[in-house]
């Protein structure tokens, strides 16, 4: 399905350093700040649960590769799988406003 805006997937912003704790290039849109600050919620998530990609993947019915892919910037989750990701590790995942630095253009 194409994405609703010209944005490339937040992965391809990055301008030095690894993902998702890498610098994002200036006018990076707001869809890249958002999936940076998604994919390092997720690993401390996973880190602080116990869960692997796998057993994420078997009590979210979400496949371990689609996990991977967002975790990896790749792409962004749609809600109905960002839902399923916040009530599998119960809590919330999804960065906010929180997430969009005072420099990032604004629409």
């Amino acid at each position: 399905m194409p994405r609703s805006s010209n944005d490339k997937v937040p992965r391809d912003y990055v301008v030095e350093g690894a993902w998702p704790h890498a610098v994002l290039a200036p006018g990076a849109p707001v869809s890249a700040h958002y999936g940076q600050a998604l994919s390092r919620n997720i690993e401390r998530a996973l880190a602080s649960s116990g869960h692997s990609l796998r057993t994420l993947a078997d009590v979210t019915g979400i496949t371990h590769s689609t996990i991977s892919r967002v975790i990896n910037g790749k792409v962004l989750p749609d809600l109905g799988t960002l839902a399923r990701l916040e009530s599998a590790i119960g809590f919330q995942i999804w960065p906010g406003l929180a997430a969009v630095p005072p420099t990032a253009p604004r629409p």
